[in-house]
């Protein structure tokens, strides 16, 4: 690459970085585009298309992340909606509303509540292939966990996740889901409803996942690109790796690019094994 280029794409990261430091100085005004390209010294128009290449994301769009992050940070924080909305700079409840309902898949109120007023019942039980936790709602299953350190490392992360919900173990109420979710042969005879709590994105990441036929795998690449979104591999990396029900949602089915079986949040030979056993059952 020419040298000259080289000191063009310095600068032109140097202007990004300046203008992601005002946007998060700077997202309780809600500034305009206008205010940003002037601060980084650009037209609204070079820059929206600079920032855009560089990000992968609009500048609208990023602002609207680090707004959705700081009201997350207030309510965390046990601020009530109409407060969090006024100190992020928003104008009004509904626009709060909308900004969580287009990027959580929430409301406000039910980020907050952390699966207050949910009761979730949970059992450990075996499995071909390891101790597994299951935690179900009324609405369905709503967790699905290998035991790794220990059982109760199991139950904590359970817990982390639905902070507010009551816990209740009942291992009667979970025992049932074991062999239609794990026998692949009994798993078009029962209906095994999810509920599933996660962003827009992890959402469209999670169903695309659910299309992968048993026997089947795909890359993060396909992910990707089946959800309109080509460039973003390391987002859906994440979603892939923040999957909150194994196994139903087979996220074991996703390999590297290059045909290596990558890396599997409850190791490497379990993935594997899920694999072989799918495979073998579905004729593949």
């Amino acid at each position: 690459m020419n040298p000259s280029n080289y000191k063009q794409l310095s600068d032109d990261y140097l202007r990004i970085e300046q203008a992601i430091l005002y946007l998060d100085n700077h997202y309780t005004k809600q500034p305009s585009l206008e205010e940003v390209a002037a601060n980084v010294g650009l037209s609204e128009f070079h820059f929206q298309r600079l920032f855009t290449r560089w990000a992968g994301v609009s500048p609208k769009r990023f602002l609207q992340f680090l707004t959705k992050e700081g009201a997350k940070d207030l309510l965390d924080r046990s601020e009530n909606l109409l407060d969090t909305t006024h100190q992020i700079g928003l104008s009004s409840l509904g626009r709060l509303h909308d900004l969580f309902v287009s990027a959580e898949a929430v409301s406000p109120g039910e980020y907050k509540s952390r699966g207050l007023g949910l009761t979730i019942c949970y059992g450990l039980h075996p499995t071909p292939f390891g101790n597994c936790l299951i935690g179900v709602t009324e609405r369905g299953i709503c967790h699905l966990s290998f035991v790794q350190t220990s059982e109760g490392n199991a139950i904590d992360k359970l817990v982390e996740d639905w902070k507010q919900a009551k816990m209740i173990e009942d291992h009667k109420a979970t025992a049932p889901l074991v062999e239609p979710i794990f026998d692949l042969s009994q798993r078009g005879k029962s209906e095994l409803r999810l509920h599933l709590r996660g962003t827009n994105f992890q959402i469209k990441v999670w169903e695309a996942l659910l299309n992968i036929p048993a026997g089947a795998v795909t890359t993060y690449e396909g992910i990707a690109s089946s959800i309109g979104t080509p460039r973003a591999l390391r987002a859906v990396g994440t979603a892939v790796g923040h999957n909150p029900i194994a196994v139903l949602i087979p996220c074991h089915r996703v390999i590297r690019k290059v045909g290596e079986f990558g890396n599997y949040r409850y190791g490497v030979p379990r993935k594997k094994a899920l694999l072989a056993m799918e495979s073998v059952l579905s004729g593949a």
